[in-house]
C-alpha cells in the first residue's frame, strides 16, 4: 500500500491534528489516515458534473429543472 508524506507542516496545524485525534481515541495517523479516506470518498463538484455530463434518458434541460426548483421554493 503506497504512503504519504507531508514536511513543513506548521506547529499549530500539528497540534491541533494531535489534539483532534486524541479526541477521536485515534493515533495521528489513524485519524489523518480517516480524514483522507473521507476526503477522497466525497467527490468534487467537478466530478458530479462529469458523471451527471454523461447520463443519458432525461428530456428537462438543466435550465428548464433549475427554473422549475426556483418557482417551487418562491411559491413557499
Amino acid at each position: 500500500m503506497p504512503s504519504i508524506q507531508i514536511k513543513e507542516v506548521p506547529d499549530r496545524v500539528h497540534a491541533t491534528l494531535r489534539r483532534r485525534a486524541a479526541m477521536a481515541g485515534q493515533s495521528l495517523q489513524e485519524y489523518l489516515l480517516s480524514r483522507l479516506i473521507a476526503e477522497a470518498d466525497r467527490p468534487t463538484l467537478e466530478e458530479v458534473f462529469e458523471r451527471v455530463g454523461h447520463r443519458t434518458g432525461g428530456s428537462v434541460s438543466f435550465d428548464a429543472a433549475a427554473g422549475a426548483v426556483r418557482s417551487d421554493r418562491d411559491r413557499r
